[in-house]
């Protein structure tokens, strides 16, 4: 998957229970999809939240941006596109874009942005970077 560099699409089809009143999706569906389409890559790339877990290190989300564009009804399909950015020692940041189908339609922008953790703290996970295709040089001014 290559457009406009992201790493991975997921499709999915909006369930009756998670729209509101209006008849759209409520807003916080939003944050399962880009969840799971992130957890979805992550696997798709060798990296695993249980042995991770078993092994101290937990994965976290520390930011969450969402703009949300225009609202997904019962039975739309869509897509979310995934990327994913090193932002200096310890963070990653994914962006993810959700796109209907089969117009292409906008619908959500996001950044989540997350860090590896041991015994609460922050730190580098340079295995898990390696896996994303990432490179090892810090890209942003952050402090580790």
């Amino acid at each position: 998957m290559n457009k406009t560099g992201y790493l991975a699409e997921l499709e999915f089809i909006v369930r009756d229970y998670e729209c509101d009143l209006q008849g759209v999706v409520n807003n916080a569906n939003y944050l399962h999809y880009l969840e799971h389409a992130r957890h979805e890559l992550l696997i798709s790339r060798g990296i695993n939240f249980s042995e991770l877990h078993k092994e101290g290190t937990d994965l976290i989300v520390t930011k969450a941006q969402i703009e949300y564009k225009y609202p997904l009804r019962s039975r739309d399909r869509f897509l979310v596109r995934t990327g994913v950015r090193k932002e200096g020692y310890i963070r990653l940041t994914f962006i993810q874009d959700i796109y209907r189908i089969p117009d292409e339609k906008l619908i959500v922008k996001a950044r989540v942005t997350g860090v590896a953790t041991r015994q609460g703290k922050p730190v580098r996970f340079d295995s898990i970077f390696s896996l994303l295709g990432l490179n090892q040089k810090a890209t942003g001014n952050e402090k580790s």
